[in-house]
């Protein structure tokens, strides 16, 4: 720019026109907030002008819009690629604003254009009937990050540069929102960056000292405080504070420099480095002290003083909106006008509206303008090239008679994989300590676990270039993942089932994220955010009722159809046509729920896609219905691995027992396939529905779940109240893996028992099994308590045709 004076600092000339860009952008924030008209103040302000609803946050927009301003500083400078992510709530308008001023925003929506009118239209459309919203959300050029639950932003940020070593993400972070624990946690970024390979995260910590009705923890710690918090957590912070704008400008601006230097040096050592023994690069075993920034200035700064003889500005009274009943209030609305004339809206903008051309000329240009940042808008992902599964296929030789554990040869997959993209990584495990328990371990013939720290002896597969991201935090996996998919790339999250929970709202809002996402023709898809729950509620074995709970199922059926999806695989086969699908697939939420111990196989591959691509299916094999044109007497239906197990036990002893009730079994593999089509795309047809279950049957149910969601996914179907539903009843112990089924009244001779009450009339024999199934389940009471294991009858059993 010619502008950086001796030493590389700030020159008075760019520091001016730096002040008034910060201006305009404030000016715009506020614009926003309150009116819809006379958005220049070309005429003097009237009640009009207003809102009806003055709705919006104007504390924390003057820190998001210097930091803004300060970043397009550097981008020019140095051309540098930069992901702007804004951590704060409510920090839409000025994002907007920033967004604007730099073209971006016109070029996307060219109704809201660089003039006058244009101006009208930015005002007029924020928090109002089809307007936006006010926080930075799908419709903002540039954001991969909502801002609206926080916490999340420096696991989003630090997910984006992973396998990235080209990209900083520059990550504004609230100190409301830097009480969340989720956000506590993301501080330990830099043992899990690989300057190697990996890009920068810049946290820039926003200290306005207050939220919305009160002071926050950080914001009234000293700046030795916080500064020992980061560096504990590896990072190199420096404080700028302030309220003095000219000082701001140039500490902030140096401390950038400084920043963006430090983080050159760096990637340079790393990446020259090589595979040296240097202690660097490919071999290092500590972290780099990566630069974060502690900003210290006025909560609302630049806004009014005080209001009614009470202080605004600096306090928590600044938060939303510090001028309210302007309509009605002259005063206030003097007030108002008083201060939207001090940023001097007429040195900013020429005549037709426009950004003064000096101005203007302070925004990057092109793709290197943070709200075209191709990373943040949808660069298009290269596909996953995934290998033939009939190499991880299981042969199941008679259904039922081959037992393995499920998900292991998932993580043969997820292992070629990651050979498969070592020249250019885009795939990635995340996974809370837990990828040998869920029998994915393959994954470390690969590639290790990623952390930059000291080594110990006792160590197993863990280095500084692994790729495996293991850390006890739910929401890290899962928000280090999203920020992973948002930028293009793809992989899955692995979690014990009951601690996925831990974790559920954050896939409530990534489902809203893409569901409003995929309404803009500007955004490119992005790869799926695949969750894959083991360890599930059915065998927790020793871990006690602690690790049973099925609710994120629960939770995602309850969310948008166009984003959702939830499979229940029975087998390996049919978990690895799920998986396929699901890294394949673009713009979703896909729920995997499978069980990590030996379970039995029942399909082929072949049978298994079938299965995955009707989603439900009638296992002929497993009834005995031989072909009959008419309905059967009853229909067990199942829907996850271990209640699959019981209702063909069950099925097995109707048969045995009672030869002449004809059986029919019903597997569901994709739950989405029982709503009616209207209430999601998979919904069978209504003669698809009926040629499973009939109009008229009773069908007993093994379900995975709680018994009310099932019957929630039936509502619109014939007659529902026919389904009777066994599941998950929140009863959980250290107990057997069968006595699990049995406490939750889902055992074999609990869905026996059931489809006895629910046949059409009396059966020879049905007496005698009834008497058999209540004296077993006695039986396996005393059993258990005696020899702490299952009895011999329910260990050994095996699917055989009932008549052999």
């Amino acid at each position: 720019m010619g502008m950086a004076g001796a030493n590389g600092a700030i020159s008075d000339d760019e520091l001016d026109l730096l002040h008034r860009y910060w201006s305009a952008a404030n000016y715009l924030t506020v614009a926003q907030i309150y009116l819809q008209d006379n958005a220049l103040l070309r005429e003097p302000l009237r009640p009009e002008h207003i809102k009806p609803r003055l709705l919006g946050h104007w504390g924390t927009g003057p820190g998001l819009s210097l930091i803004y301003a300060h970043l397009n500083r550097l981008i020019r400078n140095t051309s540098a690629e930069v992901l702007f992510v804004a951590g704060p709530g409510h920090g839409g308008p000025s994002v907007v604003a920033n967004v604007y001023l730099e073209g971006t925003y016109s070029e996307i929506y060219p109704d809201v254009s660089r003039d006058a009118a244009g101006l009208r239209r930015l005002a007029r459309q924020f928090s109002t009937p089809g307007g936006v919203g006010s926080h930075v959300g799908p419709a903002t050029p540039g954001s991969i990050h909502e801002g609206g639950e926080l916490g999340y932003s420096l696991m989003h940020a630090t997910g984006a540069v992973m396998d990235n070593p080209g990209l900083i993400a520059a990550c504004v972070v609230g100190d409301g929102e830097a009480e969340t624990g989720p956000l506590a946690a993301s501080w330990t970024a830099p043992f899990f960056l690989n300057p190697a390979r990996d890009g920068a995260v810049l946290p820039i910590l926003h200290l306005n000292g207050a939220k919305i009705s009160g002071p926050t923890v950080l914001g009234r710690r000293t700046d030795e405080d916080v500064e020992a918090l980061l560096r504990a957590n590896g990072w190199k912070p420096v404080t700028v504070s302030g309220d003095q704008p000219g000082k701001v400008h140039r500490a902030l601006a140096a401390a950038l420099d400084n920043a963006y230097g430090t983080i050159r040096d760096i990637q340079r050592d790393a990446r020259d480095a090589g595979s040296g023994d240097t202690g660097t690069g490919r071999n290092r075993t500590t972290a780099a002290r990566w630069p974060a920034i502690i900003l210290r200035t006025p909560k609302g700064w630049t806004g009014p003083q005080t209001v009614d003889g009470i202080q605004v500005e600096g306090t928590f009274r600044a938060h939303q909106v510090p001028l309210s009943g302007v309509k009605d209030n002259p005063e206030h609305l003097a007030l108002l006008e008083q201060w939207m004339r001090s940023y001097q809206p007429e040195s900013l903008f020429d005549g037709a509206g426009r950004l003064l051309p000096e101005l203007a000329a302070l925004a990057p240009e092109g793709r290197l303008r943070m709200g075209a940042a191709p990373w943040a808008n949808g660069r298009p992902s290269v596909p996953l090239e995934i290998p033939d599964l009939a190499q991880y296929a299981v042969d199941p030789g008679r259904p039922g008679s081959t037992s393995i554990e499920t998900t292991k040869p998932l993580g043969e997959l997820f292992r070629d994989l990651y050979t498969g993209t070592e020249d250019d990584p885009r795939f990635r495990l995340f996974c809370p300590d837990e990828t040998n328990s869920n029998r994915l371990g393959a994954v470390f013939e690969a590639t290790d676990r990623c952390l930059l720290l000291p080594s110990s002896d006792g160590d197993d597969h863990v280095s500084a270039d692994g790729r495996v991201m293991e850390v006890l935090s739910e929401h890290l996996c899962q928000g280090w993942l999203e920020g992973y998919l948002l930028t293009g790339r793809h992989g899955f999250f692995a979690s014990y089932e009951a601690f996925a929970m831990v974790s559920a709202s954050m896939t409530v809002q990534h489902a809203k994220w893409l569901q409003h996402a995929r309404e803009l023709e500007w955004r490119s898809p992005v790869p799926s955010l695949n969750i894959l729950l083991t360890s599930t509620c059915w065998r927790n074995d020793h871990n006690g009722f602690s690790h049973q709970g099925p609710g994120l199922i629960d939770t995602v059926l309850s969310l948008s159809g166009e984003v959702t999806r939830i499979y229940l695989p029975p087998d390996t086969n049919t978990l690895l046509a799920a998986a396929e699908h699901a890294l394949r697939s673009k713009d979703y939420v896909n729920l995997v729920v499978v069980d990590k111990q030996s379970h039995p196989q029942y399909l082929t591959l072949a049978e298994a896609r079938a299965h995955a691509e009707a989603g439900a299916s009638r296992w002929e094999w497993a009834g005995n219905e031989n072909g009959s044109s008419a309905e059967p007497d009853v229909i067990l239906a199942c829907a996850g691995d271990i209640p699959t197990e019981e209702a063909l036990a069950a099925a097995w002893l109707l048969q045995r027992h009672v030869p002449d009730a004809a059986v029919r079994v019903v597997n569901v593999m994709d739950a989405m396939v029982l709503p009616p089509r209207n209430v999601h795309p998979h919904g069978l047809d209504d003669g698809t529905f009926t040629s499973l279950f009939t109009d008229t049957c009773e069908v007993v149910v093994a379900w995975h779940g709680y018994a009310r969601s099932f019957h929630q996914l039936l509502h619109g179907r014939p007659n529902p109240e026919r389904f009777h539903v066994r599941g998950y009843s929140q009863q959980g112990t250290t107990t057997t893996p069968f006595d699990m089924v049995v406490v939750n009244r889902m055992s074999r001779y609990h869905l026996a028992l059931e489809a006895l009450r629910r046949v059409p009339r009396q059966f020879d024999g049905a007496e005698a099994l009834a008497d058999h199934c209540n004296h077993q389940l006695d039986a396996h009471a005393a059993y258990i308590r005696e020899h702490f294991e299952d009895l011999p009858e329910i260990r050994e059993w095996v699917w055989s045709p009932p008549g052999s």
